[in-house]
């Protein structure tokens, strides 16, 4: 699903339109918990099952830890796939997935499970669907970005979440992506909740900046989910940004929307960098005049992370 978030999604002092728009998220609350009650979660033995999920719509860095976890499962000789759904709108991701890696995708996550059976993986790590009700998953990792981290609160479409913020009490594993930023405030929310939550920090750390002058001074765009901690991890690695352009997450860029930033990076002697997302959804005919940034997921407690992965 597609969902261009409002700007009153973060703020937490906007108060009118979201109680306005209440009725509607209990609905869709009830609805949901309907869903949840009558659903039969399939348990397949033959394979384990990891689901990287999220609450808060939208960059919480879902396929940057997805890509972490094959990574570490390489790195023991145990062969694992991603799946994930099919939204024509996240070929972004799906090409960076099968850049490294077998990637399944359908419009039902369980065909492509069973697909990843058939062919012998002994891991499954799926990059979204804590709301998929039909696959009982061994293991589930919920996924924030420090930044946005639960906007104004509320559930769709009063505010970002896909479900109330007390269900973290569910979860046992929470992830706080970002850089490091509103962390202890963020760690006292959930431990409310949930106190027997298990919670791990990670930070993004870019690898190719030999590709970037210093000196230079650069015009950066993005369409992704946080586009602040991208902004933010520019800064602190000292990269001079001269103006920033922010579209909507998995946003289709269109041949006029990049030749106007072209032109605006001429007009003010700029160069020009996105993300890797972003990248992958430019007509090849730009791809000369754009960087991107690759960066990956650094986790602190590394060790205890492969181990909940492995037992």
């Amino acid at each position: 699903m597609k969902i261009n978030k409002p700007k009153f999604w973060d703020n937490k002092n906007s108060k009118i339109l979201p109680y306005l728009l209440s009725p509607l998220s209990l609905i869709l609350i009830g609805v949901n918990l309907i869903k949840k009650t009558i659903a039969k979660k399939e348990k397949i033995k033959k394979i384990k099952t990891i689901c990287v999920g999220n609450i808060y719509v939208g960059g919480t860095g879902k396929t940057s830890l997805s890509l972490k976890i094959h990574e570490m499962l390489n790195q023991k000789s145990i062969e694992s796939c991603f799946i994930k759904k099919d939204y024509s709108n996240q070929i972004d991701e799906q090409k960076i997935l099968e850049n490294k890696g077998k990637l399944f995708k359908s419009k039902r996550r369980l065909n492509s499970l069973m697909d990843a059976v058939d062919q012998g993986y002994k891991v499954a790590i799926f990059d979204d669907g804590l709301q998929d009700y039909s696959i009982d998953y061994d293991i589930i990792f919920v996924c924030f970005n420090d930044v946005n981290w639960i906007g104004n609160g509320f559930t769709i479409p009063s505010g970002p979440l896909r479900e109330n913020f007390k269900n973290i009490k569910y979860y046992k594993n929470i992830f706080i992506n970002g850089n490091m930023e509103n962390l202890e405030n963020i760690k006292n929310q959930i431990f409310k909740v949930n106190p027997k939550a298990k919670i791990f920090v990670t930070t993004y750390a870019p690898i190719n900046l030999n590709d970037f002058i210093k000196k230079d001074n650069y015009l950066v765009f993005s369409g992704i989910g946080n586009h602040q901690s991208f902004i933010s991890m520019l800064k602190k690695n000292n990269i001079n940004i001269l103006k920033e352009i922010e579209y909507p997450d998995h946003y289709t860029y269109s041949d006029k929307d990049i030749n106007n930033i072209i032109t605006e990076a001429e007009n003010i002697n700029c160069k020009i960098i996105t993300t890797e997302k972003d990248f992958y959804r430019l007509n090849d005919k730009y791809t000369n005049k754009i960087k991107f940034v690759k960066s990956v997921l650094q986790i602190q407690n590394e060790s205890e992370f492969l181990d909940i992965i492995l037992n």
